[in-house]
This record gives C-alpha cells, sequence and structure tokens, in this order.
C-alpha cells in the first residue's frame, strides 16, 4: 500500500485504487502524467477523464495510434487527497514501482506531461514551458517534456502558438522521431 492510500484510510476516506497504466507495454513511446484524478481513481485507468479525453484527440490528430504505438502512466499510481499535486515523498515512494515500469516497457522515447513528471524524471524543477518540445537525454533515453492536457484544458483554442497547438506539434514531432527509429 502507498502513501496516499494509507493517509486516505487514516482519514476514513475509501481506498484509492491502484493506477497503474494502459496502452501497449510493447510501446516504444510512453507518456508519463502527474497522478490519476477523481475518474481515472474510479476506473483503474489514467488519463481517462476530461484532460484524458483530451489527451486521447490530439494523439489520435497527431497521428499516433493510442492503444498500438503508446503506453500511458503517472508517476505516482494512487490519486493524492483532495486531488492535490503529489508530495516529494509520495513521489519518491512510487519511484520504484516507475522505474520498474520503465524498465519493463522499455521504451526508447518519452513524453513528460507537465512539470511533476519532468521534476521526478529528469530532476528539472524549472516550469514546463521553458523545456517543453526540446527532446532531453537521460540514462539512454530520449524524454520530451509536454504540457500536461489538464492545463491545456484551460485553453480551448489550436490557433498557432496556443498551447494545444504547441502540444499537437510535440506530439507530430514525437511521431516522427517513433518512425525514424522504426526504419533503424
Amino acid at each position: 500500500m502507498t502513501e496516499p492510500q494509507l493517509n486516505r484510510m487514516n482519514r476514513g476516506e475509501q481506498n484509492p485504487q491502484l493506477v497503474v497504466g494502459r496502452g501497449n507495454p510493447n510501446a516504444r513511446l510512453m507518456l508519463i502524467g502527474e497522478a490519476p484524478g477523481a475518474e481515472e481513481d474510479a476506473r483503474g485507468l489514467p488519463f481517462v477523464g476530461r484532460s484524458g479525453q483530451l489527451l486521447s484527440e490530439l494523439i489520435s490528430e497527431a497521428g499516433l495510434d493510442e492503444q498500438h504505438q503508446l503506453y500511458i502512466c503517472n508517476v505516482i499510481k494512487c490519486r493524492p487527497p483532495n486531488n492535490r499535486k503529489p508530495t516529494a515523498k509520495e513521489i519518491e515512494i512510487s519511484r520504484p514501482w516507475l522505474r520498474q515500469q520503465i524498465d519493463l516497457i522499455d521504451p526508447a522515447l518519452v513524453l513528460l506531461s507537465g512539470a511533476t513528471a519532468l521534476q521526478a524524471m529528469l530532476g528539472v524543477r524549472s516550469g514546463i514551458s521553458k523545456l517543453r518540445g526540446q527532446w532531453q537525454t537521460h540514462d539512454g533515453r530520449d524524454y520530451l517534456p509536454v504540457f500536461h492536457p489538464s492545463y491545456l484544458l484551460r485553453f480551448r483554442s489550436r490557433e498557432a502558438g496556443t498551447p494545444q497547438d504547441l502540444t499537437l506539434q510535440d506530439l507530430r514531432e514525437a511521431r516522427r522521431r517513433l518512425h525514424l527509429l522504426s526504419e533503424s
């Protein structure tokens, strides 16, 4: 049992569900988000709520097949109390699970969705805006920071230069990079 689960149980809240991942376990592309939200906790799958629906829409529009080309998970595996940002301790407790997922899936490319994923995986504390769209190499893998879809929900426009447009460009870049890997 993880710390967030214990915290919720100690407060008498319903035991949160573990949300491990979804998609192709043999994918060469992985997307890592922050933590499950209410809908994810209820269904036991990452990115299935409103932000996940937007993410799926953008993935499809970028020409990626979510079921075959992608594996999706989160830094922590259960919903933090009151849907707050995960604490450093919660991230540290969950890190071995995430490392094992990465080792088992063994993706060549990883999308880091939001600042929490960026910090947890690369130790970078700066805002996502400064690094989004720029590949980062770490431990033999290429990481691409992208905006989190919950942030994108605030900006519905896809006009050039908007957060949704930039994320769509990032996803198309990931598709291009994935295609280059399959050719080599």
